[in-house]
């Protein structure tokens, strides 16, 4: 089965915590923007990161293994490379052994993809083509490669009776229909940087004014989703790949929603002030009543 294969890959993992780590991929989603890593909130066996409005992102899988595997990426329970409500039989990008990829769009051709961006839920790609149902979940079904057995010459599968290599890369085997995507290539981006400042950042409030502000700016509003942005550049090419098995030898997800939306669902716990002694003369000026 021919699989896409990427023309640029990372060769070495990155520094930073991936939102969710599995046993054969680790995969994080960085915030484009900003080049900030998203922190993971875990929550019921389940992790969440906070997304930004109008920010683009990429989803970073990374191979753990010393083995090629094939990643199926689900954005909104859309296949990211075909576009197909997600199944796990589908299409994929293959990594290398050790290698990492950031996948940054909508596959649109060979060469192009369209950026993903965080925005409301109705402006979503799954949306806007009839599916909303899943909003807010990225996923990766991975597979491990079916091993390959060198003997006198010849090449030979678990199920091979002991075909000659060169019949292996015959007219007949290169004219099969292209089956997965690989790995697409990586765009350079700062990482391993916790996010911080702006909205959708992790920062806390820790006094009592802003605690309390926090508590009623905190009502749940729509939620995110992922749009199709912009085209830019992506070049990828194929590759053969065979799945060990036909079904996913891991499942890795992250679910995705606003900073305000994670904290009213009490997903971000809102730290408490620490309590203290009220001061008689504290300093400064008559401020404005909080509104």
């Amino acid at each position: 089965m021919k699989t896409l294969l990427s023309a640029l890959t990372l060769a070495a993992l990155s520094c930073g915590q991936p939102a969710q780590a599995g046993s054969l991929i680790d995969v994080s989603v960085i915030d484009r923007d900003t080049g900030a890593m998203l922190s993971a909130y875990p929550r019921d066996g389940k992790f969440y990161v906070t997304g930004t409005p109008g920010h683009r992102y990429s989803v970073r899988i990374a191979n753990r293994l010393g083995t090629r595997v094939l990643a199926v990426l689900s954005v909104d329970g859309v296949n990211a490379i075909s576009g197909e409500t997600a199944n796990p039989d589908q299409t994929g990008y293959v990594l290398d052994a050790y290698q990492s990829t950031e996948v940054n769009g909508w596959r649109k051709s060979m060469s192009e993809v369209a950026q993903f961006n965080f925005t409301a839920l109705d402006n979503s790609y799954a949306a806007r083509t009839g599916r909303p149902d899943n909003v807010g979940v990225i996923g990766v079904a991975v597979f491990r490669e079916k091993p390959v057995y060198w003997r006198e010459g010849r090449v030979l599968d678990k199920t091979d009776s002991g075909a000659p290599l060169a019949e292996r890369d015959s007219p007949a085997a290169k004219s099969a229909p292209p089956a997965a995507p690989a790995a697409e290539p990586a765009q350079a981006s700062a990482s391993g940087r916790a996010d911080a400042g702006a909205p959708g950042s992790n920062a806390m409030p820790v006094d009592s004014l802003a605690y309390a502000r926090q508590r009623r700016e905190s009502k749940v509003e729509e939620s995110l989703g992922t749009g199709h942005g912009a085209r830019e550049a992506s070049p990828v090419s194929y590759t053969k790949f065979d799945r060990a098995n036909p079904r996913p030898d891991e499942l890795v997800s992250v679910w995705y929603d606003s900073y305000r939306n994670l904290v009213a669902r009490g997903i971000i716990p809102v730290p408490r002030p620490i309590a203290r002694e009220p001061q008689p003369f504290p300093s400064g000026f008559v401020p404005d009543p909080a509104s």
